[in-house]
């Protein structure tokens, strides 16, 4: 039997949602509302310190991988235990099917940390841009193996007109040399392959060599301990994205520093 390819049954069901989305709201109005606005925080300058590991802490509840994450799923809670932990950036997942996400998650969120909102979903097309800013976002995800070279490009130019920054993700060789081909800050690294769901942590092995200096490279997938953080950090990682880890934990706060060494 084929293996079940978990992202083309998450992107079918997305474009879904993204016809649903415009007829409650079309992208003519969400544009109108983008106006008043408070300005983004930054995103890009939080998670790039130099001579340490930043962390972008995520909120889950579910994945297509391991199901139920965390049970008691308390979302001002999650993010209070992260503020007090002191963490980089908070990212939010707001997949509806298969995470169990909302968008109004990104906003409540916000409300309670006092750093930047990166918005974790499936983004195939502008309307999800501006939509993320409506929301509460302050960058967004961009799958490298979802996108054409010019929707990158296209979706990067109205995340830059709307002061959002942007992680675009690579898994393999082939998605890097399409990504470092176009003027891209932020490059993730995600250990997981999103279409059969397994984790290998060569992968970061393999490309971070690949990637020029000056780039910000976020590690994400499969981080589980201090002996990680240590290794990425030798590496010369600037920033790890870590989720299942502190989602499985009863004290989220004292995860957080256990695994970061704070």
């Amino acid at each position: 039997m084929a293996k079940t390819d978990t992202l083309k049954q998450i992107v079918a069901k997305k474009k879904e949602r993204i016809i649903l989305a415009k007829q409650q709201l079309s992208q003519e109005d969400l544009m109108t509302k983008l106006a008043d606005l408070p300005a983004t925080r930054l995103f890009k300058e939080a998670i790039s310190k130099p001579k340490q590991i930043a962390l972008i802490a995520e909120i889950k509840q579910t994945s297509p991988s391991a199901g139920v994450i965390r049970q008691n799923f308390n979302l001002e809670e999650i993010a209070k235990s992260y503020q007090d932990a002191g963490v980089q950036a908070v990212s939010v997942l707001t997949e509806e099917d298969f995470f169990n996400g909302n968008l109004s998650y990104l906003n409540q969120v916000k409300n309670i940390v006092s750093v930047p909102i990166l918005r974790k979903d499936f983004i195939l097309e502008g309307y999800q841009v501006y939509e993320s800013r409506y929301f509460g976002a302050d960058a967004i995800l961009l799958i490298a193996d979802l996108l054409t070279k010019d929707k990158l490009v296209e979706l990067m130019q109205i995340a830059d007109t709307l002061g959002l920054d942007y992680i675009v993700e690579v898994h393999d060789e082939k998605e890097l040399k399409k990504v470092l081909n176009l003027k891209v800050p932020i490059i993730g690294i995600n250990n997981r392959n999103l279409r059969t769901l397994e984790v290998d942590f060569k992968t970061t092995e393999k490309l971070f060599t690949l990637i020029p200096r000056e780039k910000i490279v976020v590690v994400e997938s499969g981080i589980k301990n201090a002996q990680d953080i240590l290794f990425l950090k030798i590496l010369g990682a600037s920033s790890v994205l870590i989720g299942s880890v502190f989602m499985e934990a009863a004290d989220i706060k004292t995860k957080v520093e256990e695994v970061m060494g704070w």
